[in-house]
C-alpha cells in the first residue's frame, strides 16, 4: 500500500465511525439537550488528555453558538477551580474509556453540590456512565490507527457528537445569523452581519433629478453621479428612480423622440428603499430577490439619505 492508501483508509474508518454514531443516539441525547437548555448557569466541559483537547473545542463551539461554556482540566479542580461550579451549572465530562481516574475522583464532589453531569464516553457500562445524570454513547468499533491504539476514530466521534449537541441547541434556541455575529464581531462574517446601510452608503454627489426633466438632461446627471441611476425628487421627497438600463431601453423604444421624453415617462415610481439601520445582509437579500444592484437609504419621511450599491455590500 502507498501512503495515500493509508490516508484513504484512515479517512474511511473515521467516516464510518461517524455514521455508526447515528443509531447510538437515544433519549439520553434528547434529555441532555433539554438539561442544557434549562441550565441557568454555564456548561463546564472537562476531560483529560486527547479528550481534554476535544472538550476544549466543544466548549468553544457551544459558547459561540449561544450556550455559555468553558473548559476546565479536572486536575485543576483539586487546586481551587471547583469554586467556579454551582448547582446552576451542568458538567459535560468526556472520557473514551469512562474510567479515567482524574475525572472520576471529583464526581462525588459534583454529586454533593448537586451539579448535574452529562457523561460522554465510548463505554456505556463505565463508572462515568453509571454516575452521570445522562450518558451519551460515542463508542467506535476500532480506531483508525493501524495499531488500534492511538485515539483517532474515537476523538473524531466525540468531536462530532459535541457538534451535534451544539447544532441541536442552536435549533432549539432558534439561534440566528445575527446572534452568531454578536459572538464573532471580529471575523468577516461578523463584520458583514453587523454592518448597516449607514456604514457604507454613499451620501455625496447624489444624482438628483426631477420627474419633469427631459431625458437628455437627465443622462448628463446620471453619468456624473457614476452610480448608474438618477433619483427623482419632488419637494425633497423621492418619487421615482431611473437607471442606465431604463435609459438604454427608452432609446431603443423611442429613438428620435427620446429627447422629447421626460423622466416621468420611464421612472420606477416605487423604488426599493431601506432605513439607515438595515443590515447589509438584508440589503443583499433584497437585491437578489428583485434582481437590482442598488437601494436607496431614506428616513421616515422618504427623504434621500444615501445610496447603497452592490459593491458597497462587499465589506
Amino acid at each position: 500500500m502507498t501512503v495515500r492508501d493509508y490516508a484513504t483508509q484512515c479517512i474511511k474508518d473515521e467516516a464510518q465511525a461517524l455514521l455508526d454514531l447515528i443509531p447510538q443516539l437515544d433519549d439520553n441525547f434528547d434529555h441532555s439537550v433539554e438539561l442544557i437548555l434549562a441550565c441557568h448557569g454555564k456548561v463546564i466541559v472537562t476531560g483529560v488528555g486527547k479528550s481534554g483537547h476535544i472538550g476544549a473545542k466543544i466548549a468553544a463551539t457551544l459558547s459561540s453558538t449561544g450556550t455559555p461554556s468553558f473548559f476546565i482540566n479536572p486536575l485543576d479542580v483539586y487546586h481551587g477551580d471547583l469554586g467556579v461550579m454551582t448547582p446552576d451549572d451542568v458538567v459535560l465530562a468526556i472520557s473514551n474509556s469512562g474510567q479515567t481516574d482524574e475525572l472520576l475522583r471529583f464526581i462525588p464532589m459534583l454529586q454533593h453540590m448537586k451539579v448535574p453531569i452529562i457523561g460522554m464516553s465510548g463505554n456505556p457500562g463505565s463508572l462515568l456512565a453509571k454516575y452521570s445524570t445522562y450518558h451519551i454513547n460515542v463508542s467506535v468499533r476500532k480506531e483508525a490507527c493501524p495499531l488500534n491504539l492511538a485515539p483517532t476514530s474515537s476523538t473524531t466521534a466525540t468531536l462530532a457528537m459535541g457538534d451535534a449537541l451544539a447544532v441541536a441547541l442552536m435549533e432549539r434556541r432558534n439561534f440566528q445569523p445575527k446572534d452568531f455575529a454578536q459572538f464573532h464581531p471580529g471575523g468577516e462574517l461578523g463584520k458583514r452581519l453587523l454592518t448597516t446601510a449607514q456604514d457604507v452608503m454613499r451620501t455625496t454627489d447624489m444624482p438628483i433629478i426631477t420627474p419633469e426633466m427631459h431625458l437628455g438632461e437627465a443622462i448628463i446627471l446620471v453619468s456624473k453621479g457614476k452610480l448608474g441611476l438618477g433619483v427623482a425628487e419632488c419637494d425633497g421627497r423621492i418619487v421615482g428612480l431611473i437607471t442606465d438600463g431604463d435609459i438604454r431601453r427608452a432609446m431603443e423604444k423611442w429613438q428620435a423622440e427620446f429627447f422629447d421624453r421626460t423622466v416621468a415617462d420611464i421612472m420606477t415610481r416605487q423604488p426599493k428603499t431601506v432605513s439607515p439601520q438595515t443590515r447589509i445582509t438584508e440589503i443583499q437579500d433584497i437585491m437578489n430577490k428583485y434582481k437590482i444592484h442598488t437601494v436607496l437609504v431614506v428616513d421616515g419621511d422618504n427623504h434621500l439619505l444615501g445610496v447603497v450599491d452592490h459593491y458597497s455590500c462587499m465589506v
